[in-house]
């Protein structure tokens, strides 16, 4: 029998310290010796992954520094450090990121506060955007501006009440665009990845953490994805859909950050192909 697995406020808070400490030790159980060219030890490992000594070896630091730091012992890794566990590790750029953020070593975004309303000249970007779907996003994955054949695809956005106006929301919780998507699994594993990642840009966003918290609490399969740690802030990508009057949709999808305005991004589809091209037109513009 299987435990059921929820997000508590609590695992919210952002303890920096334990997090980064949470972290490095799911990227060294993941990896192999093999992985990184070293030898394979006869005796059989009690855990998975590399050994703490391995890890400290390709990092250049004292196996006693890389126990502290996975204890969460108080410790602030320097930049240099940072570099050489994120190459010893072999973490992505995503997951690099997230880790100097949690160590407070990387420049915040330039935003004091999360954006809760899409600037004029982006809401009239994503209008001129039309007949391509498009939505303006912040970092929360809240929906601030949308044309008309984005909300034929997704939902009537303007139905909703602001709170639900959010994409993951939508894809967890609404009983339409819940089942929207052909492969659900892989896009909230991608939704997820991206949370996190925006959770540990900013700390201070209660209501993302409430988000997360709500998530977990309701969705097993979020609770158990969030476990996982992965960090991934997808740029672009496909996405299937099997629209309810449109029939079955694929789109490439382009994500979209001004300059000027860090915590708002412009997401674009266009159909991946002839038949989706078809079955966008038959969309139901709201």
């Amino acid at each position: 029998m299987t435990t059921r697995s929820t997000i508590r406020s609590t695992d919210l808070t952002v303890d920096a310290t334990q997090e980064l400490a949470a972290f490095l030790r799911t990227r060294r159980e993941r990896l192999a010796p093999g992985d990184l060219g070293l030898p394979s030890r006869r005796q059989s490992r009690r855990t998975p992954g590399l050994r703490r000594e391995e890890v400290a070896e390709l990092a250049g630091v004292s196996v006693d520094y890389v126990v502290r730091l996975e204890q969460g012992r108080g410790l602030r890794p320097s930049v240099d450090v940072l570099a050489a566990l994120s190459r010893a590790l072999r973490l992505s750029p995503d997951e690099r990121a997230y880790l100097f953020d949690l160590a407070r070593q990387r420049r915040p975004d330039d935003t004091d506060e999360p954006a809760t309303t899409a600037v004029p000249t982006l809401a009239r970007l994503v209008t001129d955007l039309s007949p391509l779907p498009a939505m303006v996003l912040n970092h929360r994955y809240d929906i601030l501006a949308w044309n008309r054949e984005m909300a034929g695809l997704l939902v009537d956005f303007a139905a909703l009440p602001p709170a639900q106006r959010n994409s993951m929301w939508m894809c967890l919780m609404h009983p339409r665009t819940r089942e929207l998507y052909v492969d659900r699994e892989r896009v909230v594993r991608e939704g997820v990845a991206h949370l996190r990642a925006a959770w540990a840009a900013h700390p201070e966003d209660r209501a993302l953490s409430d988000l997360i918290v709500e998530f977990g609490t309701r969705d097993e399969q979020f609770a158990r994805v969030w476990a996982e740690r992965d960090v991934k802030v997808k740029g672009r990508g496909r996405k299937v859909m099997r629209h309810p009057e449109a029939g079955e949709i694929a789109v490439d999808f382009e994500v979209l950050t001004p300059v000027q305005d860090l915590d708002q991004r412009v997401v674009i589809y266009r159909p991946a192909d002839d038949e989706s091209r078809s079955a966008m037109a038959r969309l139901p513009l709201r």
